[in-house]
């Protein structure tokens, strides 16, 4: 079971209210156009793969990386808004949505260098980037090893590592022991389609990675909003060491909220995230910090 969906069946099991919008989540992510949209749709042939991507709206470039096991559809919420001032470009991720991939691994490392390529098919010097959940783990990695790229980054719910040190070890527990589960189930199909085996993957990805250092996170130089929620899968001391260990960065913890903050507090995150990109950042030390 991946990350997006333990989510949204988590969100299932809580009050009545809370259920209702995770319905409505489904509802509107199953519904949109976002993700198959024939009209705008693309496939660029990068790094050994056939990578599949959206582009809507017009002016400065703005990449949004979706999280595991999602696709350009979970930000159904946010391209709407972006697309009003920005070139927005929404990509399904190596062996994930309409993006299929052969290769017997996979790693964060080899998605976030998809993404690069993916800029440089379409030419695109840097741009701001939005990453949510695994795709925050990716836009660190686009950041770290490919900064000319990233003008600005927006994470929310990034991880530096899987272990209970940074993933709620209730959640930590249950995800590895479903995927674990999964695994050997999809280990034991004769001839798994490659749907299967791009499942198998993803559950490898999110029980065992990522495996950053906090201080490769020094060499980001562009101005970074690190997002949490207060109860998200992430704790919220992981989320503050992500924000501490970046030179030029800003911290927002959403209160009341888990990890799908792009969706439950959509109108707040896409308006902070929005007013981030637009101005300029401020170092905010010594007198400063009265102000």
């Amino acid at each position: 079971m991946t990350k997006l969906r333990i989510l949204l069946a988590a969100c299932t099991m809580l009050v009545s209210g809370f259920t209702l919008k995770a319905q409505n989540f489904e509802k509107d992510m199953n519904t949109t156009m976002y993700g198959r949209n024939k009209a705008v749709g693309k496939y660029a042939e990068i790094r050994g793969i056939k990578m599949y991507y959206e582009e809507y709206g017009k002016g400065e470039p703005l990449l949004i990386i979706h999280g595991n096991g999602g696709s350009i559809k979970n930000f159904v919420y946010q391209i709407p808004y972006f697309s009003k001032k920005y070139r927005v470009i929404l990509a399904d991720s190596r062996a994930q949505g309409k993006t299929l991939d052969n290769a017997d691994s996979l790693s964060y490392e080899m998605i976030a260098d998809d993404l690069n390529g993916l800029l440089d098919h379409l030419k695109i010097k840097n741009a701001n980037v939005i990453g949510w959940s695994d795709g925050g783990i990716e836009g660190l990695l686009l950041a770290i090893n490919h900064p000319d790229k990233v003008k600005k980054l927006a994470i929310t719910g990034a991880n530096l590592r899987p272990d209970s040190t940074a993933v709620d070890p209730y959640v930590q527990k249950m995800v590895l022991s479903e995927n674990i589960k999964g695994a050997d189930s999809l280990r034991r199909v004769k001839n798994p389609t490659a749907a299967m085996k791009n499942q198998l993957k993803l559950m490898h990805l999110l029980s065992y990675e990522p495996n950053i250092k906090s201080s490769a996170l020094k060499k980001i130089a562009c101005p970074t909003l690190v997002i949490g929620g207060d109860h998200d899968v992430i704790t919220t001391r992981h989320t503050l060491e992500i924000f501490e260990s970046i030179p030029k960065a800003y911290l927002w913890i959403l209160p009341n909220s888990g990890h799908a903050t792009p969706l439950v507090y959509k109108d707040m995150f896409n308006t902070v995230v929005g007013n981030f990109f637009s101005k300029p950042y401020r170092t905010i030390e010594k007198e400063a910090r009265f102000m």
